[in-house]
């Protein structure tokens, strides 16, 4: 087997990694540019249950990948600092979206990935008013509805919730408040 060197991984870095976003992607329609940057993460809602007397903190880094056409992040539960040895695989998270902008939907595909929980989904998401909505559907049929909002240049609101069988009321599974470190 052949490990990377750390000159490759600073060039996939380099190759991956852009600044701005591309001019394909409408003003109206630049739904992520608030995500770029570093957050520190209440956890207050997870899995279905709300654990906000437990004070775990987790962690979002984003950036713009793919000239400019995508934003990628990585979301980290717990934070790095606070990770141990096996961690309980249902409050694990070292996950990451990569959200691309497809002009033909005037929308963005996104997908999640977190191997360290086996949680995989694919949205689409895009802007209602200040709020940003991610519409899509799990492996077993679930839809799903995760939802930015109070977005401000400092802090966001993130939600995360299941539809009901009933097909009317969403039951909430993740909620986190976010603070911008940089």
């Amino acid at each position: 087997m052949t490990s990377i060197t750390s000159q490759e991984n600073v060039d996939f870095l380099a190759a991956l990694s852009s600044s701005p976003p591309s001019s394909n992607i409408p003003e109206s329609a630049n739904a992520y540019d608030f995500l770029v940057g570093s957050w520190d993460l209440d956890v207050l809602h997870y899995w279905a249950q709300n654990v906000a007397d437990r004070g775990i903190k987790a962690e979002v880094h984003a950036g713009w990948v793919l000239e400019g056409r995508a934003v990628q992040d990585v979301w980290i539960m717990p934070r790095r600092s606070d990770r141990t040895p096996n961690l309980d695989k249902k409050f694990n998270m070292y996950g990451t979206t990569l959200r691309v902008w497809d002009a033909s939907l005037e929308a963005w595909r996104i997908t999640w990935s977190n191997p360290a929980a086996d949680h995989y989904e694919q949205q689409i998401g895009r802007k209602f008013g200040h709020d940003i909505i991610q519409l899509g559907h799990r492996e077993g049929g679930a839809t799903t509805r995760w939802s930015f909002t109070e977005i401000t240049a400092n802090s966001f609101h993130w939600l995360g919730e299941a539809l009901q069988p009933d097909g009317k009321s969403w039951r909430l599974e993740g909620e986190f408040r976010a603070q911008r470190k940089r």
